[in-house]
């Protein structure tokens, strides 16, 4: 009896161990088949619940990290918001534009917050500009009375004053700032759902939020989708940096009506100055075979004030000459659900005026200020809804730059025709007679008073006072047909101007529906 039961025992223990066995090998053939079909499962399972927890803590991606899109994340991030911004680069940026902000830009910076970015950066106060012509010159003063001492324009390095925006916004616990490229904008039924994008490595990631915000840019490849594009190339900028010289009027922006268009100075730290000289059309002359430096020293520099003619000279032989194509483009956009578009990426205008970065925060105050009464962004439709009234109260601020940019350019270029001739010459005189005739026009550029009639009003008054000059004292059939043309010319200008902007929306912005739209009820 005892054998037996020892047999049992030993069976028993025989079995379990065989069991055991079966078991593991069963255990490993499922694990197996399971690596060999089903990680792409697994992996879809982790980037869901990844994707899944993005859309709880994200209330709003932002695309790029430019001047609007850090200045946005900041503010939005001040709100509350829990802001996700991707940049393609989050390096120190070098450009040659983007370095003169006007004080309307500044103002907007102190109401953001954002004022101390441009300190410790070696930033330049610049209270007006100095116009050149014909070996004359007269200056022209913000009107900045009744404004603290510190309100005036800023002229700095265009990267240093952006990675001061980029760390004050990573600042925040509830912003993050990570590099990627965005890819595509992810859509679903319709609706913008969030964005796909690469990261250095080069794994393809998505992030989902409420509200995606693209400001990717001047190059961006999201806006097609989210506007109508018709962007105009009028010009190039050729950039050079002058050291160690004095401007002509220190602390002031100088434009000196040059042939055939203008060229630019203006202070960016203690000891450089930006030049930027204007060559109309998209081909310039070729640096890497030395057409660029001769035309500079040969058609360029006889133009420019003689104080500034060494330094000139000295930075074309220094070799360091940088050109970039300007753009313009009015902002027409198809609204979309749960996708904007801010900054560059929704308009631009020539940086003759130095005027886009004004527009760019300027909107960043209109977009914060409609944002602040919602408390759940996840109503795409009804949000989109809301958001349509943000094209129209911009209009003010935007148009005026805009129209202004694309007026001046036109104007500030040399012509063949007579009544263009005149044109630019009424402009100077114009805007040498001083007072009213000089501060209405400058406070349009400096953003201080963005008024669209009092632009209209401004820009024709320089053409009736342009056909004055022709029909005083002696008025002739010659010079009255002169300043038949000027007038005409004058319309043909900024007209075309304004009805891209939108009419309506310019001048009568309380005739457009959405200018009246309510928060929707969360």
């Amino acid at each position: 009896m005892k054998m037996v039961d020892q047999f049992v025992v030993l069976g028993g223990v025989i079995a379990s161990l065989m069991g055991f066995v079966l078991l593991y090998q069963i255990r490993r053939k499922k694990i197996n088949s399971a690596s060999s079909m089903g990680i792409q499962e697994n992996e879809r399972l982790e980037t869901s619940q990844i994707e899944e927890i993005a859309t709880n803590t994200t209330d709003i991606i932002i695309v790029g990290a430019g001047v609007a899109g850090s200045a946005l994340a900041f503010t939005l991030g001040k709100e509350g918001r829990r802001v996700r911004v991707i940049e393609r680069d989050l390096s120190e940026p070098d450009r040659i534009v983007g370095e003169l902000l006007q004080p309307g830009g500044y103002l907007k910076l102190i109401e953001l917050g954002l004022d101390d970015c441009v300190k410790d950066i070696d930033s330049q106060q610049v209270f007006g500009y100095a116009l050149y012509k014909d070996g004359k010159n007269t200056k022209l003063s913000y009107p900045l009375e009744g404004f603290g001492s510190d309100v005036s324009g800023r002229g700095f390095h265009y990267g240093r004053f952006i990675q001061k925006m980029r760390h004050k916004a990573a600042s925040l616990p509830n912003v993050s700032l990570e590099q990627g490229t965005v890819t595509c904008l992810l859509e679903e039924k319709g609706t913008i759902k969030g964005v796909q994008y690469k990261t250095n490595e080069g794994l393809e990631l998505t992030a989902n939020a409420p509200l995606t915000i693209v400001c990717d840019g001047c190059f961006s490849n999201l806006r097609r989708s989210l506007c109508n594009p018709k962007v105009d190339i009028p010009s190039c900028f050729v950039g050079l940096v002058l050291e160690n010289c004095d401007l002509p009027h220190l602390n002031h922006g100088h434009v000196i009506l040059a042939d055939p268009s203008p060229i630019l100075f203006y202070p960016i730290s203690s000891n450089e100055i930006r030049c930027l000289v204007d060559i109309p059309g998209q081909k310039v002359p070729s640096i890497s075979n030395g057409e660029m430096a001769h035309y500079l020293k040969t058609m360029v520099a006889p133009q420019i004030p003689p104080e500034l003619y060494t330094a000139f000279i000295s930075a074309i032989e220094k070799g360091n000459i940088r050109t970039m194509h300007n753009r313009s483009m009015p902002a027409s956009p198809y609204p979309t659900p749960g996708a904007l578009l801010m900054g560059d990426a929704f308009n631009m205008r020539h940086p003759l005026t130095g005027g886009g970065m004004t527009v760019a925060l300027s909107d960043v105050v209109v977009l914060r200020d409609l944002l602040r009464p919602l408390h759940d962004l996840h109503d795409s439709s009804a949000l989109c809804r809301y958001l349509e009234s943000f094209y129209t109260l911009r209009k003010p601020v935007a148009s005026t730059i805009n129209t202004l940019a694309g007026a001046l350019y036109k104007v500030f270029s040399a012509s063949p025709d007579p009544a263009r001739t005149e044109m630019r010459q009424a402009c100077f005189d114009y805007l040498s007679l001083g007072g009213v005739f000089s501060n209405g026009p400058i406070a349009l550029l400096s953003g201080l008073n963005p008024r669209p009639l009092s632009l209209v009003l401004h820009f024709f008054a320089v053409a009736v006072y342009g056909v004055g000059r022709l029909l005083l004292p002696f008025p002739s059939l010659k010079r009255a047909w002169i300043g038949a043309r000027l007038i005409s010319g004058a319309s043909g200008i900024i007209l075309p101007i304004l009805k891209a902007e939108g009419v309506r929306q310019v001048f009568f912005p309380v005739t457009v529906p959405a200018y009246h739209r309510a928060p929707p009820m969360n």
